[in-house]
């Protein structure tokens, strides 16, 4: 009570009495602070009964006021003052003994007043770095404690500045060489030594001891410090960096102590506090983006960022339920991660484990966000690291487990994931994990080389239906990701090759019946009314409608030019009349799948367009023909699905209509060639995807002759599923007759790819 009254006496004082010229000011504060050791004999009072924190706040104010009546970049002689006594060593000594109790919150304060409030950059001088160095240090040791709010201000102020000005950090990088240099010149370090060091050491080489601090002595040394040469410091190692031990060759430097600010980070991203935690991932997401690449470097093979990052996704993922419900992973809202506060209480659409979801998310949401910011080498370092120690850790063997509850909670983990990555390095490591980095032809009996891979196609055809869906579901997302390893592990590169055509050179009768590059009585499309708008000589137009080499002199084109319209009556007249309903209900036509053919074929284009696919297929003539083809194991499970449309359940069928359309989109020749292209002369064995609907629609014809009144049940089923009819009785061969329906979507959906695919390459 009675310091408050002296501190409020001396204000009075202050203001009644006339100014001091700025500098005689300033130190007559810092000395009313070292005085405070001399008068005290109570050192347990705390540091609020004190005048300290005004002394303080004045002297800052000083600095401030003498900044802003100077140049732009001119220092003062206060902040001279301030830089050539090395006041910032004194306060850091002061903070570290915590002496008067509270004194380490008012010193972290004062450095994050002092480096946010003065604009010249302060960051350079070596009476700045090195204790703000030190202090750094003490940011983080202890979890919960009072200081936490100053430590984490102070660590994100020094973040920023570094951000304004990069090159800064190699301040904030310690050299293990040039510790282990000091280190051996000194023999032994004994543990007597280190003490010495781990006390409150200053840049005059003296230590002082805590509990000296607040007698006569510790104020002595303070006013005697000024008046000392600096000696070298190079061997300020506290107790905590070193790992102590009576041998010279066993004593070595923590190698997680190189870059103490992100370990401090580190350390405050486990604080209990939320707001703590979520300015300290703040931080490091300002640090992992300076391109200083020493800086990158060190932080990730000298600090454990690596190791938290993939630690805490694996805590978070094993903390999940083991059973949760694959929609409640799908439509789980958004997850920001500095915004994971989730409250039970007030959440209506709550379910067992959303609270855990929604943490594992989060995290990982900030660990793909995170890497997306990074210099190049952290992002490939830290991704690299989710990987190994998270993906193939502790996600592969849940995806490779045989419980079916397991698998299908782990596949729409996995499909989550897939859908919330957006960092490219980290969706390349996503990638490699899921399908492996093989790019040669697939054979039979290879498939099984990445084991993941291989697993997860034959949950493509599971015999439980969901996890058959939701594996679909994944891999149509993953074709949606902007990486060219996915499409080309998948398919392309068992299409590079084009074996899948019968090759046959023409002989000299076959060219007496090729006139003008095309076979004798083809259609013309000019001549077509519905392509007045195509020009003669608008090259683009044959790009991905070739489905044959350019003509040259040895090899005449040999197959013609397959007319887009041909295409499209093909696809839509392979459905017999008898089993089509469309046309008995409106708005159920053809065109209706054209606009968004048009909109999704636009958005594949932008996602390939770095790519650089051809434009046309490759030469026959440069083709490796002789090969034995093999679609792949990917489209063989597909193509086997895609047989068995008449005898699956209509969910089925349409997640694997939906993941062949998209594939149908992509703009490779190759690709529109073997899916699109009824007309190619398939090699022996070969199948394509026009071959497999043709024995799907055979098999029909013959069981519609079986089934009594089957068009009226078709048009009962369609209006059923559209709404427009309520649930009555079961229809028998129900799923037969849903089958039809979405077969006959299908074609008109290939239908409309096909144009809009032909129509994009013939505009200009």
């Amino acid at each position: 009570m009675f310091s408050k009254f002296t501190s409020i006496l001396q204000h009075a004082v202050e203001a009644l009495a006339p100014s001091l010229p700025l500098q005689e000011d300033f130190v007559y504060h810092w000395k009313a602070i070292t005085h405070y050791y001399i008068e005290t004999s109570d050192d347990k009072a705390p540091v609020t009964d004190t005048n300290i924190p005004s002394h303080l706040e004045q002297m800052l104010d000083i600095l401030v006021q003498e900044e802003n009546e100077r140049e732009s970049g001119e220092t003062g002689p206060c902040m001279e003052y301030l830089l050539h006594h090395k006041i910032l060593e004194t306060l850091y000594t002061l903070g570290k003994a915590d002496c008067p109790p509270g004194m380490k919150q008012q010193v972290l304060a004062f450095y994050t007043k002092l480096l946010g409030r003065i604009r010249q950059p302060l960051l350079p001088h070596i009476n700045v770095h090195r204790p703000v160095q030190k202090l750094i240090r003490l940011c983080g040791e202890v979890l919960a404690t009072p200081t936490e709010n100053e430590e984490i201000q102070f660590l994100c102020i020094v973040c920023a500045k570094l951000k304004q000005d990069p090159y800064l950090v190699n301040f904030f990088l310690e050299s293990k060489l040039k510790a282990m240099a000091s280190k051996e010149s000194t023999n032994v370090i004994t543990e007597d030594m280190l003490k010495g060091q781990d006390s409150l050491a200053t840049d005059t080489g003296q230590a002082i001891q805590p509990e000296e601090m607040p007698g006569a002595a510790g104020a002595e040394h303070m006013e005697k410090e000024d008046e000392l040469p600096q000696q070298a410091d190079d061997l300020s190692f506290s107790l905590d960096e070193l790992n102590v031990t009576s041998s010279p060759e066993s004593s070595t430097v923590c190698p997680n102590q190189d870059y103490n600010l992100v370990n401090s980070l580190l350390n405050l991203t486990k604080s209990p506090d939320g707001r703590i935690a979520v300015k300290a991932c703040e931080g490091l997401m300002l640090l992992v983006s300076l391109p200083e690449p020493a800086a990158a470097k060190c932080l990730t093979q000298s600090t454990c960022l690596c190791e938290l990052l993939t630690d805490r996704l694996a805590t978070l993922y094993r903390a999940l339920p083991q059973s949760l419900d694959p929609l409640d992973i799908e439509t789980v809202e958004a997850i920001n991660w500095g915004l994971d506060s989730y409250s039970h209480k007030e959440d209506a659409s709550a379910f067992p484990g959303k609270r855990a979801l929604i943490s594992f998310l989060s995290w990982f949401d900030y660990c793909d966000q995170l890497i997306k910011e990074a210099q190049k080498i952290a992002a490939v370092a830290m991704a690299k690291a989710v990987r190994e120690r998270f993906f193939v850790d502790v996600m592969e063997p849940q995806l490779m487990q045989t419980s079916e509850i397991g698998i299908l909670t782990s596949t729409a983990l996995l499909h989550r994931i897939v859908r919330q990555v957006t960092s490219d390095v980290l969706l390349q490591e996503l990638v490699y994990f899921v399908l492996g980095e093989h790019r040669e032809p697939e054979t039979l009996p290879n498939i099984n080389r990445h084991p993941l891979r291989h697993r997860l196609i034959e949950h493509c055809d599971h015999i439980s239906d969901e996890i058959s869906i939701m594996t679909l579901r994944m891999f149509e997302h993953l074709l949606q990701k902007p990486h060219e390893h996915i499409l080309y592990n998948l398919v392309l590169r068992n299409l590079e090759e084009r074996n899948y055509i019968e090759y046959k050179p023409l002989c000299q009768e076959d060219k007496d019946v090729v006139e003008n590059g095309q076979i004798a009585g083809a259609i013309d499309l000019e001549e077509d009314p519905l392509f007045t708008d195509l020009s003669p000589d608008n090259t683009g137009a044959q790009e991905w409608l070739s489905v044959s080499p350019p003509v040259s002199p040895e090899h005449p084109k040999n197959d013609g030019k397959t007319e887009v319209h041909k295409i499209v009556n093909s696809f839509l007249c392979l459905v017999p009349d008898e089993a089509k309903s469309s046309y008995h209900v409106e708005g159920t036509g053809y065109d209706t799948y054209l606009r968004d053919a048009h909109r999704q074929f636009r958005d594949y284009c932008l996602i390939c367009l770095r790519w650089e696919w051809p434009g046309s297929p490759r030469s026959l003539e440069k083709c490796n023909l002789e090969a034995s083809f093999f679609e792949g194991h990917f489209l063989k499970v597909l193509f086997d699905r895609m047989g068995r449309i008449l005898d699956q359940p209509y969910d089925v069928n349409l997640q694997v209509t939906s993941v062949l359309s998209k594939l149908s989109l992509f703009p490779h020749p190759h690709i529109h060639e073997y899916l699109l292209d009824p007309y190619i002369n398939l090699a022996s064995g070969c199948r394509s995807l026009f071959s497999v609907i043709v024995r799907v629609v055979g098999d029909l014809m013959v069981r519609i002759q079986r089934i009594p009144d089957f068009t009226p049940k078709l048009l009962l089923v369609r209006k059923r599923l559209l709404g427009l009819e309520p649930e009555g009785p079961v229809i028998d061969h129900m799923t037969l007759l849903e089958g039809v329906i979405v077969l006959e979507e299908f074609c008109k959906e290939l239908a409309a790819i096909a144009f809009v695919k032909y129509h994009a390459s013939s505009t200009p």
